[in-house]
């Protein structure tokens, strides 16, 4: 065994492919990114035979490693928690037809909102779709528990969820690795039919996957991770889960050893040890991070009548953001120490809100639409979408009034139309446009709907830290063309300053055209100018080697 300082991230991507992944897929979004990138990363550093790749989008991710899975070999899969919304369908249909060579799902939480739209539990999705979701409470059970959820896809033939939060995720602490595992030789799965979802083979694979539930809970039951200790007498108890167990250590301390203690670290919930936990406490709290997952699973059990239960449901813990050593002390009546703070602090030191980046293409883009619309229509709104550019949405340039989710700013334009208001304007990104924008735009081209698409080119995902983009350049003008937008509208400028002329009359024109106009704004990011080259000199290779082949 060796010893290194990991990020959660890192924790789970050498603990997979250690198990002995043969590929893992994701799709970048914060908190975690890191986790494919490891992978990556490590990979190609010490030339191991782990193919994979950076997604189109979080469903093509899932649905490339389930079919590694269908092949025989160990996969994992990394998404954030909005990004498991859009992996929903082939997620739930998995659980259905089950796992052959171990198949595991990563979903990173982001409780607080730090760099996302809500604060979504996936452990919600786990018991929706009555798959086992492993919950690590540090770096060394995110390396182990990603090991023993291969162990268990492939022993009970289910996708595991393995569910993180972002203080894990983004927080380093020393790990112990163990001996590699050998990868699997790629076999098909004997019965395929398990994996046709017909009605017929559905049903059967339905009951099957309910049959598994009792050996589920057998499992759940047996783990040592979900730890009961009682200590006798008519005392409190606290049934904690996940990261929250190192807020609860840090508030309290040693006064732990006043109250029975049930951890949680995997699901399906060990009913038999919360029956025990409640009868021999006077009264429960429920520590957890994100929703109040397991306090309302109690309550629904019925148990709420029988004994006190005290957490988010009860309004003794916080329903919003993060958990804090604060929050559970208060909690628990604890004092609360003062915050350090210095006189004269809050005059010199002014909140600064982030910003898109000095010479950053989009702000030259928002410029120009921002001055051609108040010439035509000062009014009018212009729906965005999420990435970098999002930031546009603030001070000075205002230049989007709309934030719902990946692709949404070309169905809203749509949606804006057939509301009666003439024209709609879009703003969505190359990366997010092949993400999640072709398939509104195809409504858009087949109806040649009034709407106006800005694709703000920047040839990377630069938002979470520079990964490829699936199209680029004249890539993305073919798939807009091929998607039946007419050539002659789709007009390409160049967002600078000194061809700021011909960008706003570009657009001046598109917008007395009354139908469908897609303007790509192209310009290379500027803080990622190196790797863009690296990338675009790289695909120009591959290209050239698939030319001489054919």
């Amino acid at each position: 065994m060796s010893e290194v300082i990991l990020l959660g991230d890192e924790a789970v991507a050498r603990g997979a492919i250690d198990a002995g992944i043969s590929a893992a897929f994701a799709y970048p979004g914060t908190p975690s990114t890191e986790i494919y990138q490891t992978v990556e990363e490590h990979a190609k550093k010490h030339h191991l035979k782990v193919r994979g790749m950076w997604s189109t989008n979080e469903k093509v991710a899932l649905e490339e490693a389930v079919g590694v899975s269908y092949a025989g070999c160990r996969v994992m899969v990394s998404m954030k928690h909005v990004g498991l919304n859009v992996a929903a369908d082939p997620f739930m249909n998995v659980a259905v037809s089950g796992a052959h060579g171990g198949l595991v799902l990563v979903v990173a939480d982001d409780p607080g909102m730090h760099s996302s739209q809500n604060e979504q539990d996936s452990r919600y999705f786990a018991d929706f779709a009555m798959v086992p979701c492993f919950e690590p409470a540090d770096q060394q059970q995110c390396y182990d528990f990603t090991r023993e959820a291969f162990e268990l896809s492939e022993k009970l033939q289910v996708p595991v969820l393995l569910r993180l939060v972002t203080r894990l995720a983004h927080s380093r602490a020393r790990v112990k690795l163990a001996a590699p595992h050998e990868q699997n030789a790629a076999h098909f799965v004997e019965d395929p039919t398990r994996f046709i979802l017909l009605p017929t083979n559905a049903r059967r694979a339905y009951g099957q996957l309910i049959d598994k539930q009792a050996s589920l809970q057998d499992y759940a039951q047996a783990l040592p991770v979900n730890a009961l200790t009682l200590r006798g007498g008519k005392r409190a108890g606290i049934l904690v889960s996940g990261l929250a167990w190192n807020y609860l250590q840090e508030a309290l301390g040693e006064q732990l050893q006043d109250y029975n203690l049930l951890r949680i670290g995997f699901y399906p919930l060990p009913v038999p040890k919360i029956r025990q936990l409640l009868d021999a406490s006077s009264e429960i709290w429920v520590v957890e991070e994100g929703y109040p997952f397991i306090e309302r699973y109690v309550s629904a059990l019925g148990l709420m009548t029988e004994r006190t239960v005290r957490g988010k449901l009860s309004g003794d813990l916080p329903r919003t953001g993060e958990l804090s050593q604060d929050a559970i002390k208060r909690c628990f009546g604890l004092p609360v120490s003062r915050s350090l703070t210095l006189p004269g602090l809050a005059d010199v030191l002014v909140g600064r809100p982030p910003s898109l980046c000095d010479k950053c293409p989009h702000t030259d883009s928002y410029l120009a639409i921002n001055e051609v619309i108040a010439e035509f229509n000062p009014g009018a709104r212009i729906m965005g979408d999420i990435g970098c550019y999002t930031l546009g949405a603030v001070g000075p340039l205002q230049g989007i009034h709309s934030c719902l989710c990946m692709g949404a700013s070309i169905g809203m334009a749509i949606g804006v139309v057939h509301a009666g208001m003439g024209q709609a304007i879009c703003v969505i990104g190359d990366g997010t446009f092949t993400h999640s924008g072709m398939a509104p735009l195809l409504d858009a081209a087949r109806d040649n709907t009034n709407i106006k698409v800005f694709i703000l080119d920047n040839s990377i995902i630069a938002m979470t830290g520079g990964q490829p983009t699936a199209a680029t350049d004249e890539e993305v003008v073919n798939l807009v063309a091929g998607l039946g937008v007419p050539r002659e509208h789709i007009r390409i400028v160049v967002p600078s300053p000194h061809k700021k002329h011909h960008t706003m009359e570009t657009i001046r024109e598109e917008l007395a055209y009354t139908g469908l106009s897609v303007i790509i704004a192209r310009r290379a990011c500027v803080t990622y100018a190196k790797e863009i080259k690296e990338i675009k000199e790289t695909r120009e290779e591959k290209r050239h080697i698939k030319m001489v082949s054919a």
